[in-house]
């Protein structure tokens, strides 16, 4: 642009005057296309900003910030907020928490902003204190084996490493954790203790939220006492009412043209068109599927054995990764919600953030057409927390169901109990929910602003890229289930995985994907012996240990014992990867112990062969500093596993129970305690 406003500056008119030698004529010509050239691109930049200043079509999940943009302090100062809310969020609920915080902090006289600290120079929280009456929230979940988020990496190893002067910073934290895993809330524990070792000033006690009771319930719970608190504190008083606040403003963009849309990209325009490595969870590979195969015999059940190609994506991984993917919302639940809302779902259109400081222009791509973002951008099968039923019953026709839904989405144990039933036990989606309060027609626009986003699905890799250096193994169980109202609720991911069969003469189907890492790893040396427990589609990672023992054996190195405890239902039905199993076992790779719960008049499973297997345990782990891996079901099947484990060391060990707590501390600590689990 700028070289064609060179191009098109007026010259001519200057160069007719005589009583001016050649040189003044170029100087002044040149000082003429200068000015001109400036002021041209001046109105240039105004009519462009004129343009687009009703809304922004970047990539919303791009940090593409400078050092100025990054910097929250500015952007507390200049907009005359004072609350500052965090967030570290792998699923999306504590960023939703953070948003929540930050907008009712209007009616405490508390203008607040949300801020990832990924984004962020968090080195500015000690100097938050300058800013009077200010205060820093943090809503920070817990992940894997008690580790930070993503976003929160940083920012974790930064408070932790370092011996900083917070005095002066007043804070609080609300954990999001789930007491099935062995490291509850380790994240917001160690958070909330860290910053009041460095000086800051806790101002209202630590909230712990379980996700996998009701973490709304927790939530809800926390914050009722944190605002007066936090009032008292600072000596200021609520505003009144709870008043019901658009974040987003709608523009509807028919005259857009169709290459500026977005279509399902998660940040880049065109990204899944023109791929361009490196390929991670803003920029996914559109991977193809070689292989879709059952690998249920019997029984009723599906269980899908999947391979992508990455072969030429530059992508890499090992046994024990994880690979994630975007799926995509049923066809039939997004037409079903349009109509609800009296919706055209190929309308185009955008939200644009009223909060011109916020670094999170808009929920999502924008712009965008109502059928794409319930499609590709908007969790529809989630639950929905009361907020967003509080928001709906402003939108119902009659009163009884506007009183019902705000009945439910209060904060009297009634109203909790209520939600608890009709809600959580039911498994009641955004859909159900409108289908069953027929006089509640909310405009989509809003319930497109309500609804959480649509996040990525991780599996346990179940390849070795020793074997399978360009395709990548996933295991998967088909979710599928009739809840308490009669209707069937189908898993996102394996119901859209389910699709993707390749056929014949066919393109491959294709699906988004990228690969995260884990620190679920073999030990270093192929002789340290192993036991990994993996009952269910819990097998999947071993699947890549197995074949990357038999790959160091078939190199002429020595490897150590391989016990794997295998469970299922039954051996004709739900044995998944069978004659593999048998044949490494008849190899002498692996030592198969395995469990069929069905088939016989006394249930087995994992747990009674561990039981039963206490000197091979120990001379494993004990005698022979060898490795233990659990992968599977968190909530009953892990804590067992680690019960049992526990009793083997204090017998075998000759220890005490605090003394055997502390040795399962120091094999996690060496990494030869690993669990890889899920609720």
């Amino acid at each position: 642009m700028d070289a064609q406003a060179e191009t098109e500056m007026p010259t001519g008119s200057v160069s007719d005057e005589p009583f001016l030698g050649p040189l003044d004529i170029i100087l002044l010509v040149s000082l003429l296309a200068g000015t001109a050239w400036y002021l041209l691109k001046g109105k240039k930049k105004e009519s462009q900003a004129s343009q687009f200043k009703s809304y922004s079509i970047q990539p919303t999940t791009v940090n593409t910030m400078t050092m100025v943009e990054n910097s929250f302090i500015k952007k507390l100062q200049s907009s005359g907020r004072r609350l500052v809310v965090f967030y570290g969020s792998q699923t999306g609920t504590a960023e939703e928490f953070a948003g929540r915080l930050a907008k009712e902090g209007i009616r405490y006289q508390m203008k607040g902003m949300v801020a990832d600290p990924e984004e962020c120079n968090m080195e500015e929280l000690l100097m938050l204190k300058d800013i009077d009456k200010s205060l820093a929230v943090f809503c920070l979940a817990t992940y894997g084996e008690g580790d930070p988020t993503d976003n929160c990496m940083e920012f974790y190893d930064w408070i932790q490493n370092n011996d900083l002067d917070m005095t002066g910073l007043n804070y609080a934290v609300f954990g999001l954790g789930n007491k099935t895993y062995e490291h509850y809330n380790k994240v917001g524990i160690y958070v909330d203790k860290r910053l009041e070792e460095l000086g800051a000033n806790r101002v209202f006690e630590l909230g712990l939220g379980d996700d996998d009771a009701n973490i709304e319930d927790y939530f809800i719970t926390w914050k009722e006492k944190f605002w007066p608190t936090v009032c008292d504190h600072f000596g200021i008083e609520s505003t009144g009412e709870d008043v019901l606040m658009r974040q987003y403003r709608l523009l509807e963009q028919p005259d857009v043209s169709s290459d500026r849309i977005y279509t399902g990209e998660v940040a880049r325009l065109h990204s899944l068109q023109t791929q361009r490595p490196p390929f991670d969870a803003k920029n996914p590979f559109l991977a193809p599927i070689k292989v879709n195969r059952e690998l249920h015999k019997a029984g009723g059940r599906s269980c899908m054995h999947v391979e992508f190609d990455i072969d030429g994506s530059k992508m890499r991984y090992e046994a024990g990764d994880h690979l994630a993917m975007y799926p995509v919302n049923d066809r039939d639940l997004v037409e079903r919600l349009g109509r609800m809302c009296n919706a055209d779902l190929d309308t185009v259109f955008s939200l644009i953030n009223t909060d011109t400081d916020s670094s999170k222009k808009h929920p999502f791509p924008c712009p965008t057409t109502y059928r794409t973002a319930l499609t590709h951008y908007l969790e529809i099968t989630a639950l929905p927390r009361t907020h967003i039923l509080k928001e709906l019953a402003e939108y119902c026709g009659e009163e009884k169901d506007k009183e019902f839904l705000r009945f439910i989405s209060s904060t009297a144990p009634e109203g909790k109990a209520k939600y608890q039933e009709w809600v959580q036990d039911s498994c009641r989606n955004i859909v159900h929910v409108l289908e069953d309060i027929p006089s509640c027609h909310p405009p989509i626009d809003h319930v497109c602003e309500l609804l959480p986003r649509l996040q990525p699905r991780y599996y346990s890799i179940s390849s070795s890229s020793k074997i399978h250096p360009t395709t990548v193994h996933v295991t998967a169980v088909l979710v599928k289930y009739e809840t308490k109202t009669g209707r069937l609720n189908k898993g996102v991911a394996t119901t859209f995985l389910a699709e993707k069969h390749p056929n014949d003469g066919e393109p491959l189907p294709r699906v988004p994907i990228f690969i995260r890492k884990s620190q679920f790893r073999l030990p270093p040396k192929p002789e340290t012996p192993v036991i990994m427990v993996g009952p269910g589609t819990g097998l999947a990672p071993f699947r890549g240990f197995i074949q990357e023992r038999d790959f160091s054996k078939q190199e002429g190195k020595d490897i150590g014992q391989t016990t794997l405890y295998f469970g299922c239902r039954k051996r004709s039905e739900d044995y998944i990867y069978e004659d593999e199993l048998e044949d490494y076992s008849k190899r002498g790779i692996v030592n198969l112990r395995v469990a069929f719960s069905r088939d016989q008049d006394k249930k087995v499973y994992v747990t009674h062969l561990l039981e039963q297997d206490s000197d091979l345990i120990w001379n494993v782990i004990g005698e022979n500093k060898g490795h233990f891996y659990i992968c599977g079901d968190a909530k009953n099947m892990a804590t067992d596993v680690r019960n049992i484990l526990l009793k083997v060391i204090r017998s075998k060990g000759g220890l005490s129970e605090t003394e055997a707590q502390q040795y399962i501390k120091k094999m996690e600590a060496q990494k030869r305690y690993s669990a890889d689990v899920w609720s």
